[in-house]
């Protein structure tokens, strides 16, 4: 799967990835104002992710989906993060569920079941929220990590370890010296790097990758020379403050390693006033053309 993300990067010459982290207020107020229930919002949210991917299904490789999101709505709201992700799937675009999931043992591979492998009834394998790729939580070590690779390696998908996150406390924990020298993000950047290493496609990078945030150059820099089969997705770019000239550091010489993600950017683009005047989908779709200006500048 990471050789397909590589090549759809290719396609389109561009290394972003659209988070759909569509919270019910991101919707213009026409749609708004239709809303009374929580089964509302769902179809609602559902109607707008699916004009966004209309908009930018080719000229962007990937869609990030932001689990949370889905399900501050309950049961309505996850039938339309499974929607979107389908939808996207159908579009031909890669598709990446950010649920940061972790546990060990059987939890975990339950939690790779619902986006991976799927549930065997009757001897059918059934997928509850299938996905290319999914988000990862580390922090239990390779217990909560090798139900994921193994159904990685199974089933041709991928997943993204949080290294280091883009928020401004991440140094309170991450950035911690260890009794070896390393720092705690650079220990978490090995651990994933040696799991991964079966695992590694025909560009040279492993289908388990790195989150890794544009809000700190310095730390991306230091795992990309570190690991440089470890493929990164880059949260922070944008809204959080993170630039294209910031993140140049997480790609290699040939312009690939890393997809840069941009939600609000994007899917709020038609409240910008560069873009006053478009509807939300024509908004998203310049935005989307923007950023891969942008982020071609630093990575050609």
């Amino acid at each position: 799967m990471i050789d397909k993300l590589i090549e759809k990067i290719q396609q389109t010459n561009n290394p972003s990835v659209i988070g759909l982290d569509t919270d019910i207020s991101y919707l213009p107020q026409d749609m708004l104002d239709q809303v009374n229930s929580l089964e509302q919002a769902g179809a609602a949210i559902t109607e707008f992710n699916k004009n966004i991917i209309d908009a930018i299904y080719e000229i962007a490789p990937a869609v990030k989906v932001q689990v949370a999101y889905y399900e501050q709505l309950g049961v309505p709201g996850m039938k339309a993060f499974c929607d979107t992700l389908s939808y996207a799937k159908q579009k031909g675009m890669i598709t990446i569920a950010d649920v940061k999931r972790n546990d060990i043992g059987s939890t975990a591979s339950a939690y790779s079941k619902a986006y991976f492998s799927g549930v065997e009834i009757k001897g059918k394998k059934l997928i509850g929220f299938e996905a290319d790729f999914i988000t990862v939580n580390g922090y239990l070590g390779s217990d909560g990590l090798n139900p994921f690779i193994k159904d990685c390696q199974a089933y041709d998908k991928g997943i993204f370890v949080l290294v280091k996150t883009s928020n401004p406390s991440s140094a309170q924990l991450q950035d911690q010296e260890l009794t070896n020298g390393k720092l705690f993000y650079q220990q978490v950047g090995e651990l994933i790097s040696n799991l991964g290493q079966d695992l590694i496609g025909k560009y040279g990078y492993s289908k388990v990758g790195a989150v890794v945030g544009a809000t700190h150059p310095k730390q991306a820099q230091v795992l990309r020379e570190m690991f440089p089969n470890v493929f990164f997705l880059v949260p922070g770019y944008g809204a959080q403050g993170g630039t294209a000239e910031d993140l140049k550091v997480c790609f290699d010489s040939n312009g690939l390693g890393a997809i840069v993600n941009s939600s609000r950017g994007i899917i709020c683009a038609y409240q910008k006033d560069k873009y006053k005047g478009m509807d939300y989908a024509k908004a998203a779709y310049n935005a989307c053309l923007d950023m891969r200006e942008d982020l071609n500048k630093v990575t050609k």
